[in-house]
């Protein structure tokens, strides 16, 4: 076995290619067989877990801001990331050091070469990120809490061996069909999976197919469900592209004048998922959130890549949507604004059902750039994108430019200040055109 320290996050990235398994493998048997050699240091954390086909990342990270406004020190776990690879470990507000993530890749070097030769396996790279993740809050970071996103699904996803304060099921849609089911029902019940016995349940979906199921589960297992629109609500106050202002009510109490400096309608149903997780924390565990802090907290929330404005002249919107869902959450706002032309440039990865996902904005657009992810073997080849986009709307003009950045400037070429461009399809397109406007924007 090779015992020469890895020194670097380079290093660490090159190990990983190797010492990796490269397929997604559903099941919890290797996680458990990993953390049981560990002395299970997952048990010594305060988690909040979260899980859903859309939001999650959002309900995420304003549970993560009001947390940090309240003075609790805390974690936050995330897939994928949009600027930095960093990113996806957090400890109040900050990302994980390099020097802290090459410490725990060495520590869990030699248990992945077990693994591979007599244990169940190796790890998958998420797999490897989470036992990561856990040994750095654990033993390093040390937080209060630790806000914990799945990766895939929730019941064999690998985040799944966690026992926390509070599950979160934000939205159920039609996604990663293969691997959770084909239909609604299904789904849910893969996403209720996180669902542990007597832990309370916040769950946003409201649709009857699939809260049908996540009801079952929790009443199966004692747990207090609650539920947006019947126990926890928003009302709206105002809403642009720069966020939105609302007033929340639950079973507990009634908080006035809020805001999120997120755009779209999707996210205020998203940010009534947080302010009730976090009225579960007050009310269950002691947990000391004063109205002030849900105010201040909220509004520091940041998720760059989101309906994120990184323009005005022309306006650009950056948006990862990347389901149906999606875009249609993202149609939804692009239709309410632009007095000019839209603009969308697009990436997808060839696992979506293309067709499906990209009909919500078929209609919309006066113009298509479609292109593709550079480095990334899933993104499907923009020729390809461009005939599927002429086959949805054979009336809109669809251009053909395979480098991303490229793609862009061709768009802003074609823009007038009065025109919306929308960048989405992808979080990975987002985040490799990103840099490149946020630059630009602040130059």
């Amino acid at each position: 076995m090779n015992t020469v320290p890895l020194t670097s996050a380079s290093d660490v990235f090159a190990w990983m290619d190797r010492a990796l398994a490269r397929n997604i493998k559903p099941g919890l048997e290797r996680m458990e067989w990993a953390l049981e050699r560990l002395d299970h240091p997952q048990r010594r954390l305060k988690y909040i877990h979260v899980a859903g086909t859309n939001g999650k990342g959002s309900t995420a990270a304003m549970i993560d801001a009001v947390l940090r406004e309240a003075g609790y020190p805390t974690g936050m776990f995330i897939s994928p990331y949009v600027t930095s690879w960093r990113e996806r470990i957090r400890f109040d507000g900050e990302p994980i050091p390099e020097e802290s993530f090459v410490r725990w890749a060495n520590e869990l070097r030699p248990l992945v070469g077990e693994m591979a030769e007599s244990g169940p396996g190796a790890p998958t790279p998420f797999e490897f990120w989470t036992l990561l993740a856990i040994l750095y809050f654990a033993h390093e970071a040390c937080p209060w809490f630790v806000v914990w996103e799945t990766g895939l699904g929730g019941r064999l996803d690998s985040t799944n061996v966690v026992w926390p304060l509070v599950s979160v099921i934000t939205t159920v849609g039609m996604e990663h069909r293969e691997w959770l089911g084909d239909t609604v029902s299904e789904i849910a019940r893969e996403k209720a999976g996180i669902i542990k016995a007597g832990v309370p349940v916040i769950c946003g979906e409201t649709s009857e197919e699939a809260l049908s199921v996540i009801a079952e589960t929790a009443k199966n297992k004692q747990c207090d469900l609650y539920v947006r629109d019947r126990d926890f609500a928003v009302e709206s106050v105002s809403s642009d592209l720069d966020g939105h202002r609302f007033h929340f009510r639950n079973v507990y109490r009634r908080l006035e004048d809020l805001r999120i400096p997120l755009a779209g309608a999707h996210q205020l149903s998203n940010a009534a998922v947080a302010a009730m997780t976090l009225e579960i924390l007050r009310q269950r565990y002691a947990t000391v959130i004063d109205p002030e802090h849900f105010q201040e907290g909220l509004a520091k929330t940041d998720w760059p890549g989101r309906l994120e404005k990184v323009s005005n002249r022309p306006m650009i919107l950056l948006d990862g949507a990347h389901n149906p869902d999606g875009m249609n959450a993202l149609a939804e706002t692009v239709r309410q604004y632009g007095d000019g032309k839209r603009i969308f440039v697009v990436a997808v990865m060839k696992d979506k059902d293309v067709r499906d996902m990209l009909r919500p904005i078929a209609d919309l657009a006066d113009l298509f750039v479609a292109t593709q992810v550079g480095g990334e073997s899933r993104s499907l080849p923009a020729e390809e994108l461009a005939a599927e986009l002429r086959g949805l709307s054979p009336d809109t003009e669809t251009v053909v430019e395979p480098v991303a950045e490229n793609a862009v400037r061709l768009a802003r070429g074609r823009a007038t200040e009065q025109d919306l461009i929308t960048v989405a399809g992808s979080l990975f397109l987002v985040a490799e055109v990103r840099p490149m406007l946020v630059r630009t924007e602040e130059a």
